[in-house]
């Protein structure tokens, strides 16, 4: 009897295998199979994509795991050496809209300067912001985890990928409590003496909204005054419904503002039409473009339609290089065309609009489907958008309570007034 079980089981094992390593060479015939079909150059980035596929197949059919088989197909992706091409496993894709440490959020942004994690911003009624965490804070440690060693770890990273792995680390279920070490004193590194704090990891602002196969993602639209320039910022270019009409009705409230700021830092980008959408209601002339996307078999000119109420004032375009994809698209595009001036730091560089599917196997598949050049005829794939003044944030001046960046455009829209 105990014989026949063991047989059995191992049958089991055997088919359950069988049927794992055809569902992953399933996943890689699709993957290849796409790029061969959609990518924009003919063949793929001028490779022998025919050579690709013998060189990587059997890599994925004697993969010893799910795991050894992905990786392989991972590697094949990066020979393209290009951005908006991975393989997401299954577990990650689907925690995506969680921030992957879990939906649960601090409050706090931050960005890495002079090679510490500086809180840039703190969310209003946060987690964060109720136990008195300021801008200009250096984040020190992450329950009990020193960060110096992350950081010095990822030196080299894009920064849009190093800020992400960071914040993502300050999130986790929520509900959930996590130590969070600062140094809150003024001046050099290491003046001020470190504390920790327990924060609260609450729903991060906004609602949540879905496209296509991109996982939900919450999105948030922010708006204020400063003096007599509005000032506009939100997380990503998603939820056409309320994120159109918002900025619209910013406007519409603005005719007489001495100038506009649009903070895209922070953001990665999404929906390459909200662009043109967001620039008719900036540009007055007919028939501009921000730009041209090039496809396989056709070519897309992001042509923008001038709305019939339009904001004629100065626009003053915030970047870094936590800015991508459609933000670099819309910086670079008003820039291109004489109708904003850029503040910050080089963008990420990573434009190329994207398609997420779900391959047999569970995981996501995400693959660039067109290049971009903007109206000045520049790729921003690789080359990213240059700012007009280039601004840094410095911890000094967050301490005192200034962004030099918005700091520097408001200095910039105070000149355009008119006499």
């Amino acid at each position: 009897m105990w014989t026949r079980r063991i047989l059995l089981l191992t049958c089991l094992a055997s088919a359950g295998w069988a049927q794992g390593r055809a569902v992953d060479l399933a996943s890689f015939d699709l993957v290849w199979s796409t790029i061969r079909d959609t990518h924009w150059q003919k063949p793929p980035a001028g490779l022998d994509w025919d050579a690709i596929r013998a060189e990587y197949r059997p890599r994925v059919q004697n993969a010893a795991t799910p795991a050894e088989a992905r990786v392989a197909m991972q590697e094949m992706i990066g020979r393209l050496k290009q951005t908006h091409f991975a393989i997401v496993p299954g577990v990650t894709y689907s925690s995506i809209s969680e921030d992957l440490g879990g939906p649960g959020t601090t409050g706090i942004d931050l960005r890495v300067l002079n090679g510490e994690a500086v809180v840039t911003s703190v969310d209003s009624s946060s987690p964060a912001e109720r136990a008195g965490v300021r801008p200009g804070w250096v984040i020190r440690a992450v329950n009990g985890r020193e960060w110096a060693p992350l950081i010095e770890a990822s030196r080299g990273a894009p920064e849009l990928e190093r800020t992400r792995s960071l914040l993502n680390r300050l999130s986790g279920p929520e509900g959930g409590n996590i130590d969070v070490s600062f140094d809150s004193g003024r001046g050099d590194s290491g003046g001020g003496a470190v504390a920790t704090l327990r924060l609260g990891l609450t729903a991060g602002r906004g609602t949540y909204a879905e496209f296509g196969n991109l996982p939900a993602t919450r999105v948030w639209y922010e708006e204020k005054r400063l003096g007599a320039t509005a000032y506009v910022r939100f997380n990503v270019f998603l939820d056409i419904p309320r994120l159109i009409p918002a900025f619209e009705k910013t406007l519409a409230a603005c005719q007489r503002c001495d100038g506009l700021i649009v903070d895209l830092r922070g953001n990665p980008g999404g929906i390459g039409g909200m662009a043109m959408g967001m620039a008719g209601f900036l540009v007055e002339r007919p028939n501009q473009r921000l730009g041209t996307m090039f496809m396989r078999d056709a070519t897309l000119n992001f042509v923008i339609n001038p709305r019939p109420s339009v904001f004629t004032g100065p626009v003053a375009i915030l970047i870094d290089g936590t800015s991508a994809s459609t933000a670099e698209i819309l910086a670079g595009g008003l820039r291109d065309i004489g109708r904003a001036r850029i503040f910050g730091t080089r963008s990420a560089a990573a434009a190329l609009p994207s398609v997420f599917t779900r391959l047999p196997n569970g995981d996501g598949f995400q693959y660039a489907v067109a290049n971009y050049v903007s109206q000045g005829g520049q790729a921003l794939e690789g080359t990213g958008v240059t700012p007009d003044e280039e601004v840094r944030l410095t911890r000094e001046g967050l301490l005192a309570g200034h962004d030099a960046i918005i700091d520097a455009a408001l200095a910039w829209i105070g000149k355009q007034r008119k006499p």
